[in-house]
């Protein structure tokens, strides 16, 4: 079947579905809830995916965007979860989406009296999991000590008093996180997947859901032998018995050249804290994304979270210590924050509990909460294996993802959508997205395909022209 997801294809999923019966209905269109409906789909089985909003609407846009190879959770004596990072790091850069991941430099820069043996003996430990995970040398290189010069050259903004020198090592960098989940969305539909963005599913049982497609206002029921309950943050509402305890993490966005960056990103230590670093982040549209935080979240979960006035104020900081020019709010062009689905466990900080994923089985329907972006193959395999509809191995770690190949058209769009740069190139990124990206909204290409929202100003100034594009897209698509 072919990779786009369209309105035309959303209507005739949906009328599909008023009849017919699937294997496997999920719930969730982030990277989990499509990662699941791969797995599945390329093991044979008939697969639904609904989704309230959009793929990629939740957390799984709001992340720093790395393929993290476990480094932190090693530190904290998860060995196990380390090695998976790094096993799961290695496919994507390699295999699944390498038009996706990228190497990137990462500097810690060492100031005074720092602690440089310390760190990098991390840093060689995390290289030893990456030979373990037979990830080559030549798609992430080793750490290594480099002197103030080289370390200026990297990054010309480091603070120059008391620079002894730096750590230089390589981690994996998406070049965007919702991209990477509209690919798995797309090579899922290719495998006979049906995808429904724009459709809540608002009561779970093991045998199906009730859900209000919330353009048209109707509703329908999806009947299915297994459900998948892959909504994040949001899965305790569909299933009271998990309990999630959710932690935001948040990032500011500035100019790459009011930071002083070009492509190497700074890992930063926290002040008074031990195993934490704060990690400036350049990108390839000239910005860079300042993060991270880890503070617990009470209260009803919001659609889309904000950054309060503590984060800013707390990365600005950090940030700062280690740079010739201090950052202020006037440098400030954004910001956007995340909420970890993390499984409550106990007492403690929530910078404490486990990045390890966990798959429950409630009232008959499967919930696969927890884990790390980096490692949503492993969590959608054992989510599907969890269910019991097939013996068949999951075959996701060898299946490349639509757009692997030879990165095709102009820079810009090849970096962006690899061997599909050159026909986005012929018909315009906002036509793609609404021919074959299934953006159905003006928003869906603004925060979600192009990520031009990041910044207000760009949205404001794009938006008149991308929702004149938009209109007429659906309108070609529209029953005669």
């Amino acid at each position: 079947m072919t990779t786009s997801l369209n309105a035309a294809r959303r209507r005739a999923d949906l009328d599909h579905l008023a009849s017919a019966r699937v294997d496997l209905l999920v719930v969730g269109g982030g990277v989990t809830g499509a990662g699941v409906a791969l797995d599945a789909a390329s093991r044979g089985l008939s697969v639904c995916l609904v989704e309230a909003h959009d793929l990629a609407f939740g957390t799984s846009r709001w992340s720093s965007k790395l393929v993290h190879g476990g480094l932190r959770y090693l530190a904290q004596g998860e060995v196990g979860l380390a090695y998976e990072s790094a096993v799961e790091r290695g496919i994507l850069m390699t295999r699944t989406a390498p038009h996706l991941v990228r190497p990137l430099p990462q500097l810690v820069p060492l100031h005074g009296r720092s602690h440089d043996p310390v760190v990098l003996a991390g840093l060689r430990a995390g290289d030893a999991l990456r030979r373990l995970a037979r990830t080559p040398s030549r798609v992430l290189p080793g750490p290594r000590r480099v002197p103030a010069v080289e370390a200026l050259a990297l990054a010309p903004g480091l603070r120059r008093a008391d620079l002894r020198g730096g750590l230089l090592s390589f981690d994996g960098q998406l070049v965007d996180d919702a991209r990477l989940v509209v690919a798995l969305a797309r090579t899922a539909a290719g495998f006979g997947a049906r995808v429904i963005t724009r459709a809540r599913a608002t009561a779970l049982t093991g045998h199906g859901a009730d859900v209000v497609d919330t353009l048209t206002g109707a509703s329908l029921r999806v009947e299915a032998r297994a459900v998948v309950n892959a909504a994040g943050v949001w899965a305790g509402d569909l299933v009271p018995e998990v309990r999630l305890r959710p932690s935001r993490g948040s990032h500011l966005v500035l100019s790459a050249s009011t930071v002083g960056l070009s492509n190497t990103a700074l890992t930063v230590p926290i002040p008074g804290a031990r195993n934490r670093y704060a990690l400036v982040l350049p990108q390839r549209d000239g910005r860079v994304y300042v993060g991270l935080t880890d503070e617990p979240v009470d209260g009803p979960i919001p659609d889309v979270p904000t950054v309060p006035e503590s984060d800013v104020d707390f990365l600005l900081t950090v940030a700062s210590s280690v740079l010739e020019r201090p950052l202020t709010r006037a440098d400030v062009l954004g910001a956007f924050a995340g909420l970890r689905p993390l499984l409550d466990t106990g007492a403690g900080p929530s910078a404490d509990l486990s990045r390890r994923h966990a798959v429950l089985t409630a009232d008959g329907v499967t919930t696969v909460v927890g884990g790390k972006l980096t490692t949503y193959r492993r969590m959608a395999a054992d989510a599907v294996d969890a269910t019991g509809l097939t013996t068949t191995r999951s075959r996701t770690a060898g299946l490349p993802l639509v757009g692997a190949g030879r990165p095709a058209g102009p820079p810009h769009l090849a970096a962006r959508y690899g061997a599909e740069g050159g026909r986005v190139a012929e018909v315009g990124e906002v036509a793609w997205a609404v021919r074959h990206e299934g953006a159905l909204t003006v928003d869906d290409v603004l925060d979600r395909r192009t990520r031009i929202g990041l910044v207000s100003t760009d949205r404001a100034a794009a938006e008149p022209a991308v929702a004149a594009e938009v209109a007429a897209e659906l309108a070609a698509q529209s029953p005669s």
